[in-house]
């Protein structure tokens, strides 16, 4: 039963395996309270990273606590170190942003 299974390719890219695993990562900070212009412009520049760097990115929003996990917008592509070093030096620098943690990267489908 420890045998590994053998798919053919069109299996492994429908199920996201091997070769055609998505991967991503999460990340998490704490958001200090701010007026509402604060909140607004940091969301807008953070929408500008996002766009900029071509990823997608899922939020979960618990008033003070900012978690997310982002991967590539591209089909079939992934986030790299270099996405992670520019979500990471992006919030950092923000003033209303404290206590950032980013994952290392995993598989999208599997992994989390």
């Amino acid at each position: 039963m420890s045998e590994k299974t053998s798919r053919n390719r069109r299996i492994r890219k429908k199920l996201h395996l091997d070769e055609w695993a998505i991967l991503g990562f999460e990340f998490s900070c704490n958001l200090a309270e701010a007026s509402e212009q604060e909140y607004e412009s940091f969301f807008n520049t953070f929408a500008d990273v996002v766009i900029e760097q071509h990823l997608y990115i899922t939020l979960n929003d618990e008033s003070e606590t900012l978690e997310g996990f982002v991967t590539s917008a591209d089909r079939y592509g992934n986030a790299t170190e270099e996405d992670k070093s520019a979500i990471e030096s992006f919030l950092s620098g923000q003033s209303i942003v404290s206590d950032v943690k980013v994952g290392t990267l995993v598989d999208a489908m599997y992994g989390i």
